[in-house]
């Protein structure tokens, strides 16, 4: 890459998974299916199959969906290493993928990230009954105005927005009922669309808090370090400081608001200058054509979006 490219690389979270994917990369790179082995050697059955066979509704599941992504984004970065792709300046990732910038960067090992994910997965799933909890997309109104209707639903339920993800793009999570009531509020305020996502785990918001805790015990057993590389956490948008630092804030994630806007445009005036999205599909990087539609972005979801990547001229 040219000396002149500073690049952010960032990884996708639970979401942006589907079933066949990284099927090309993993017929070029044995990188790819290594990643894969040993994640299923963790976990105790063959992700490589489910990934690629399915069916879809196990993918879906939380517990299976995260160990996943974590893999998947990993086994990306393995193969953008093998091409001498240009180490980042900064990394970060959305939600679950946090884990898998500060698998990249070596503050923790891959086979510890997967197992503490797993825990995650677990603990996510169990704190709200299926059913009970829920989220939605709110599309078309600014961040005060989604919050508003959160308050007005709070006198239903737990209603609040957790994931900042564009201007004019947020999601809120909480009970169903209470999603529900701000749905419709939402509607009568003018959002061009509000609707409820294929997920029924609540995910960072204030319902998360006990597993969040519970979680902390199996973070405090994890050997972790400081980043190689810089990367963000999403909650606050500052780069982590040590292994202390990081336990600390990874049990907060489960419960706190990605704040994802502030986190992409912390790295851009770090000096960021190109973005790359490691890891299935393109949802990162839609979000961060409508943050600074000057910036280019690329994917390392297939191969040709990985031979985009290690042109940055190319990217768009």
């Amino acid at each position: 890459m040219e000396s002149d490219v500073t690049i952010a690389m960032v990884f996708p979270g639970q979401g942006s998974q589907s079933q066949g994917m990284q099927a090309d990369l993993a017929a070029e790179y044995k990188h790819v299916q290594d990643c894969y082995a040993e994640a299923s050697d963790i976990l105790g059955y063959d992700l490589w199959q489910l990934v690629q066979e399915g069916p879809a509704e196990r993918l879906a599941e939380t517990v299976v969906t995260q160990p996943a992504m974590l893999t998947a984004g990993y086994a990306a970065w393995r193969v953008w290493q093998e091409q001498g792709g240009a180490t980042p300046s900064h990394m970060a990732g959305h939600s679950l993928g946090e884990y898998t910038a500060l698998v990249c960067a070596n503050a923790v090992s891959f086979g510890d990230a997967l197992r503490v994910v797993r825990k995650r997965s677990e603990l996510m799933q169990a704190a709200v009954p299926v059913g009970d909890g829920a989220m939605a997309a709110i599309i078309g109104l600014d961040d005060d105005a989604v919050c508003a209707v959160c308050d007005d639903a709070s006198a239903i339920g737990v209603a609040e927005a957790v994931n900042f993800n564009s201007p004019g793009q947020v999601v809120i999570a909480g009970h169903k009922e209470a999603v529900d009531h701000a749905i419709s509020r939402a509607e009568d305020a003018g959002a061009r669309r509000a609707i409820l996502l294929p997920v029924s785990v609540p995910s960072h918001s204030s319902l998360m808090i006990a597993a969040g805790q519970e979680l902390a015990a199996a973070l405090d057993a994890t050997d972790f370090s400081a980043p190689g590389i810089t990367v963000i956490n999403a909650t606050d948008a500052t780069p982590y400081k040590d292994a202390n630092d990081i336990r600390l804030r990874l049990s907060r994630q489960v419960h706190r608001p990605v704040q994802w806007v502030a986190t992409i445009n912390a790295m851009l005036e770090a000096g960021a200058t190109s973005v790359i999205e490691c890891g299935p599909g393109k949802v990162l990087a839609g979000l961060l054509r409508r943050i600074d539609r000057g910036t280019p972005v690329a994917t390392i979801d297939t191969m040709s979006g990985l031979q985009k990547a290690l042109q940055p001229k190319e990217t768009t």
